[in-house]
Parts: C-alpha cells; structure tokens; sequence
C-alpha cells in the first residue's frame, strides 16, 4: 500500500513544486518539497519503501526538470540514505534527525547537480550556485522540514499501524 501511495503523493508534491514555489524564490533558491518529503517518510521508524520513494521522487523530478536526468535521481538516493543512516543512529530524537538530514540532505542534492552541471559544460560559478542556490535552498528547506516530518509521521502511522497488545 505505503509502495502504491508513493506515486500520487510525490506527483502533488511536483506539481506543487514545480508550479507554486519555484515562482517563490529566496535569492535563487526553492524549497524542495520532494527531497523533504523523501527525508521525512526515510526517518519513520516503521518505514521499509524509502528507497522506492527515493526512485519514483528522482525519477518524476528528474522528468520535469531541465537538470541532468541522473543527477537529481542519484542526489536523492544519497539524500535518503544519509537519512536511514541518521535514523539508525539518532533515533532518540528524531526532530535533530530530521534537522540534519535536511540541511545534509539539500547540501548533498546541490553538489550533485552542480557538479552535473558542471560536467555537462554549463557556465556555473561553483561559489555563485552555493551562495545564490544552495544555502538558501537549505534554509527554505529547514523551514518546512518540521512540518513535513509531522505530517510523514501520521501518513506512517496511518499505513504501518503499530500492533496492538493483549
């Protein structure tokens, strides 16, 4: 179930994405919604499909986008595996969890598409893309990230119940 959700969920979230907030930059920084949204369902402690999310999440922001089809795809897929890593390590709190893997998260998706970029030939100042796209990407995500891992938390409480005892 939680495997067939992923791919309405995250085509909202691109709409939305793509439609609304990249009309809404901070210098020229957007937030992400996927990547958040990628981050927050990886962080559930009942949650096995943060990889399959990672792929679908990679694939339709990768087709919508004009960046290198790959370099989205494979910036999310370390993204969410920092997260799993962070949740086998940080699970007492998972709000600094979330925090980190965020401000990690949107660090590591920006190196690899600027560094796509970069291979690709495209005139890119490295300084410029950090500066003007990468730090305030990373605040814009911050201030979504909090609410996204709550609203993740009860989609995966919804999917995964958790056993009752008797």
């Amino acid at each position: 179930m939680a495997a067939l959700l992923a791919v309405p969920v995250l085509a909202v979230l691109v709409m939305i994405q793509s439609a609304v907030l990249s009309n809404i930059p901070l210098l020229h920084g957007t937030t992400d919604l996927v990547l958040v949204a990628l981050l927050a369902w990886a962080l559930q402690k009942r949650v096995r499909t943060a990889w399959f999310w990672a792929i679908i999440g990679g694939l339709l922001v990768g087709y919508v986008s004009a960046l290198p089809f790959g370099a989205v795809l494979a910036g999310y897929l370390l993204a969410v595996g920092l997260a799993i890593l962070l949740k086998q390590r940080i699970w007492q709190v998972p709000i600094l969890a979330m925090l980190v893997a965020t401000f990690f998260g949107t660090l590591l998706v920006n190196l690899v598409v600027i560094t796509a970029l970069r291979i690709v030939d495209t005139p890119l100042s490295f300084w410029e893309a950090i500066n003007l796209v990468t730090l305030p990407s990373v605040l814009l995500n911050l201030l979504v990230a909090i609410p996204f891992y709550a609203l993740f938390s009860d989609l995966a409480n919804w999917l995964y119940p958790e056993p009752l005892e008797t």
